[in-house]
């Protein structure tokens, strides 16, 4: 096993996710055990308004996790609107261990993000409905409230399921801003070991 990724995986905090916050994750997990059941490949497209902080997040914990359990799933993610994965989350990754580099326009550019050698994906800000993206067969998790509510139609998902975060850009440009980014990759990369555990 990655080396790296075991020791991330032995210090999450499985401890801080309530029952409360369990339920809401049942019918994620209810879904990759349905497909897994049928002998289904399971994709996943992580949306969220911007496609830069907690769906950019949430697509690469997933692939960490799917392949830290034994599961093959092909992740991505999507927003409404195109800008940039956002800066502090690349920072964050690397300073989580991650090997990234950098590739093309400054504006959004893309990443390729490893983890001693495993390729986790490519990472840029994009349409939920990128052509990189599947156009069938896969669940759109909505990662944040107003993507969920001012996106009713995911054209191609069979199953829609919120899985809501709170935005770490409400910490941007302050003291707390590292330690904000690095808390909520921890709990979504704690919740994505959660949910695939349980397959």
């Amino acid at each position: 096993m990655n080396t790296t990724i075991a020791s991330l995986v032995k210090n999450l905090p499985l401890k801080d996710i309530g029952e409360g916050r369990k339920k809401e994750l049942q019918s994620f997990i209810e879904y990759l055990k349905e497909k897994k059941a049928n002998n289904q490949p399971l994709h996943l497209n992580f949306i969220c308004t911007h496609n830069s902080r907690r769906s950019q997040f949430s697509q690469l914990w997933a692939k960490a996790m799917a392949y830290y359990h034994g599961h093959d799933c092909a992740t991505y993610s999507g927003g409404v609107e195109v800008t940039a994965c956002n800066e502090r989350v690349i920072q964050t990754l690397i300073k989580q261990g991650f090997s990234i580099r950098q590739e093309g326009a400054k504006q959004n550019p893309h990443y390729q993000i490893e983890l001693e050698g495993i390729p986790l994906g490519t990472f840029f800000s994009k349409l939920f409905d990128d052509p990189s993206s599947p156009n069938a067969g896969f669940a759109a998790i909505m990662t944040c409230a107003h993507a969920d509510e001012n996106c009713p139609f995911i054209a191609g998902a069979e199953r829609r399921i919120p899985v809501r975060y709170e935005d770490p850009k409400a910490f941007d440009d302050t003291p707390e801003e590292a330690a904000a980014y690095l808390a909520k990759s921890i709990e979504i990369a704690t919740e994505m070991h959660y949910v695939f555990s349980c397959l």
